[in-house]
This record gives structure tokens, C-alpha cells and sequence, in this order.
């Protein structure tokens, strides 16, 4: 992508192609958006974000799914008749059920009421099988993840069953490898600084391991909940931005992983994502609205003809009967 001023602000590098076979072939390659200084800052470095909804699932966790199962099969340990079980919030149930669907594996996820209705039906859509485990509050803390876990655990002791346990899981950087070369390669070198939210922290992991090949320098930012501020030192809490936040440092963090940690809270991450549908016409998740407010803040900071590149994890689709998209539910 030309990253020249005044200059079209979409990358289509690596993302038009010609026809390919099969929804699997159809992940990755998703376009570069550079979001406008409507937003934002008066003051600040160009802000660009990796539009992950362009998955066949509407979400980035579609790179890692296929990586899981491609490599447990390479290893012998995914075989015909298996069966898939996962824990899940929502996105990474969706990705591993469409790779299992077109795979003909059976696939279970244990997931729970935190989450958005429209996750759970996209996932019974994509045929998987669904336990529920129920939140106390209906939010998001480290007593539901610990109960999903232990549930996909006991799962896993059936025969023919293989749990990939997502937030243990290194097969998974093997699909955000891909995802930090086309930052890199549609930014042109150029990128100064990158940030992203850690969930399982498998893509924080994963793409800044691969973008500091190439520029060792590069300025990697972590994006959690306020609420939740675990990875900062803080007590963990609930909160409701899904898809970060397990509300316990995950395995795939360690303290040299980011140069920084901004924190952002529930309101503050729905409030941006809403603006980013009204001003950008941009429909992505409340993780999206988090990344782009700790990207605001980072870039205000920063010359204007720096850049710094965020990930839109999902799409809006996700989320229309919670409270970032159903204006009837005010609380938040």
C-alpha cells in the first residue's frame, strides 16, 4: 500500500485474488483500513486497522482455527471420527466449527450465557454441539473461564476426543504468523507501532513475534479490560467486552511480550466502537472499539506521518442483541 498522504486510505494488496475453492481458502488476506482524522485526536499518527471481520466467520479467530486442526492432523492426534472439544466465547467455537464442518469432524464447545446470542447460534449453525456453563453476573471473569476449562477438560477424557485448549495452544501462532507478514508487507515497512488486545493472547503473541523479524524496534502495545487489569497487576474483574480479559495472566503473555499495557474499559471500548459504525460506517466489535482507543492514545503521541497499525477482531454482526448494538440496553 502507497502510505503517501492524500492517497486512498484502502489496501487491497493481497486481498483481490482470483476465485479459490473452499470457504478454508478464503481465510486470511483481509484489507488494511486507514481510519480517517474524523476521529480521534486533533494531533496524532495515522492509525490503520486490520480488517479481521473479512474472515469467512466475520473474525481473525477463523486464522487460528484452521492452524489448530491442520497441525493436530499433521501430528496424528486429530484423526477420522475424532471429536473436536473446545472452550469458547463465541468466535473461537465458530472458526473451529466451520474448519470441523468442512473437515467432517463432530466438534462440542463448552460456552456460557456471557456471551452474545448471535455467537451461540453461529455456532449451532456451523453444527457443533453446545454445553452451556452459566455466569453468576452475566459477565466475563476468571471464575466462568476457570468453570468452561475445567468442563472442556472432563470432555476430553472420552475417547476419540481431541481438546486443543486454546489458551495453552502453540499450534495457534502458526495463524497469526500469516497475519503479521500482511501488516507488514501492506504497510511497507513503515509500521512504528502495534496494538492489540490479549484474550488467549496467541495473535498479540503471534504477529508481534513475526512483525519484529523484520524491525526489531517495532513498538508492540497490549490492550486489556480496566476492569480486569490483570496483566498490569491489578485484581482480576468482570467485565464485557468479548474475546479479552480472561481475568488470569495467560500462558502465552510474558513481560517482555509488550513494550506497554493500556487499559480500557467496557464503556470506553463500546462508546468507540459505536462511534467507528457512525463516523467510519466501519461495524466491528467492542475488542475493536478497545484496540482503538488504546491506538488513539498511543498516536497522540506520536508525528502525524507516523503509523501505527490495530486489528479489528470481528464483526458488529456478533453483537446485535447486546448492549453495544441494541440501543434499548443502555447498561454497560
Amino acid at each position: 500500500m502507497n502510505l503517501e498522504k492524500n492517497v486512498s486510505p484502502v489496501s487491497y494488496k493481497n486481498y483481490a485474488s482470483p476465485v479459490r475453492e473452499g470457504v478454508l481458502n478464503q481465510i486470511g488476506n483481509t484489507p488494511l483500513v486507514e481510519i480517517s482524522r474524523k476521529m480521534g485526536p486533533k494531533k496524532r499518527a495515522r492509525v490503520f486497522a486490520k480488517m479481521e471481520m473479512f474472515n469467512p466467520t466475520g473474525s481473525m479467530k477463523d486464522r487460528m482455527a484452521l492452524a489448530i486442526v491442520e497441525e493436530a492432523e499433521k501430528k496424528g492426534i486429530l484423526k477420522r471420527g475424532c471429536t473436536l472439544v473446545e472452550y469458547s466465547s463465541g468466535s473461537t467455537g465458530t472458526s473451529l466449527a466451520q474448519v470441523c464442518a468442512v473437515k467432517d469432524y463432530k466438534i462440542k464447545i463448552v460456552t456460557s450465557n456471557a456471551f452474545s446470542i448471535e455467537k451461540i447460534n453461529h455456532m449451532k449453525a456451523m453444527g457443533a454441539e453446545l454445553v452451556m456453563i452459566q455466569s453468576d453476573d452475566g459477565g466475563i471473569n476468571k471464575k466462568l473461564f476457570t468453570e468452561m476449562i475445567d468442563m472442556a477438560r472432563a470432555m476430553s477424557l472420552e475417547p476419540d476426543t481431541y481438546w486443543p485448549d486454546q489458551m495453552n495452544n502453540y499450534d495457534m501462532l502458526e495463524g497469526y504468523k500469516k497475519l503479521g507478514q500482511e501488516i507488514w508487507e501492506q504497510t511497507k515497512g513503515n509500521l512504528k507501532t502495534f496494538v492489540h488486545c490479549v484474550g488467549t493472547c496467541g495473535s498479540l503473541k503471534g504477529v508481534s513475534t513475526e512483525i519484529r523479524k523484520y524491525n526489531k524496534n517495532i513498538n508492540i502495545v497490549a490492550v486489556e479490560p480496566k476492569e480486569s487489569a490483570v496483566l498490569s497487576g491489578g485484581k482480576p474483574g468482570s467485565h464485557s467486552i468479548e474475546g479479552m480479559g480472561a481475568g488470569y495472566v495467560v500462558q502465552h503473555w510474558n513481560d517482555g511480550l509488550a513494550d506497554s499495557i493500556q487499559q480500557v474499559s467496557t464503556k470506553e471500548a463500546i462508546t468507540m466502537a459505536r462511534k467507528l459504525s457512525e463516523i467510519e460506517a466501519i461495524f466491528a466489535g467492542p475488542s475493536s472499539g478497545a484496540n482503538l482507543v488504546a491506538a488513539f492514545d498511543v498516536a497522540a503521541k506520536l508525528p502525524e506521518n507516523a503509523v501505527v497499525v490495530t486489528i479489528f477482531p470481528d464483526s458488529g454482526f456478533k453483537y446485535l442483541s447486546t448492549p453495544l448494538y441494541n440501543l434499548q440496553l443502555e447498561e454497560f
